[in-house]
């Protein structure tokens, strides 16, 4: 059975954190460039659950791996820092997109643009360290994919427009505000 506390957590943690995210960008210029909405979507989810569950196997291994007071310091510490992080805005590197595309080549161009786009990313760390923080590697990659495609699935489908109504320097400080509470938490265990 699904542990639900982890699954929430990780869903909310990464949709707020992903709000103005390059990889939201990068949706945003996928889905302008093509015009392929379905392509597009499935190549963010086939992209964010290979590279989530890898992150996630990763945070689930450290458990493991590291003495449990160590762990918990550098986990609190690395949520702190994540809050900081989440204050500096990202940008789309336009330049890793291909001009043209068609057919089935929309869906591998956004699933390998998405997979790079994630790696060392926000949320891919913020993955890391929810598997390590829960131990719970299958809430944690459910949890963060659909957390993924909350916040990219309406920018592939509304594009610019809804992020034209978004306040994204507030989505930004509520969710650093979210990580440090995340992080303070887990030092004061």
């Amino acid at each position: 059975m699904l542990d639900l506390q982890p699954f929430a957590v990780s869903t909310g943690v990464v949709a707020l954190g992903e709000m103005g995210d390059k990889t939201q960008l990068l949706a945003l210029l996928l889905a302008a460039r093509y015009r392929a909405p379905r392509a597009i979507v499935a190549g963010i989810f086939v992209a964010t659950l290979a590279n989530h569950a890898a992150a996630a196997a990763l945070g689930a291994w450290l458990t493991r791996l590291l003495d449990p007071t160590w762990l918990r310091w550098a986990l609190g510490l690395s949520f702190i820092a994540m809050a900081a992080w989440m204050l500096v805005p990202d940008l789309a590197d336009e330049g890793a997109l291909q001009r043209h595309a068609s057919g089935h080549g929309v869906f591998w161009l956004t699933t390998v643009a998405f997979f790079l786009a994630e790696m060392g990313d926000k949320t891919q760390i913020a993955t890391v360290m929810l598997a390590a923080k829960y131990d719970a590697l299958v809430a944690v990659t459910l949890g963060t994919t659909l957390g993924m495609m909350i916040a990219n699935v309406p920018a592939v489908l509304l594009g610019d427009r809804v992020l034209r109504k978004v306040p994204v320097q507030w989505v930004h400080r509520i969710a650093a505000v979210v990580f440090a509470a995340i992080g303070v938490a887990v030092l004061l265990r």
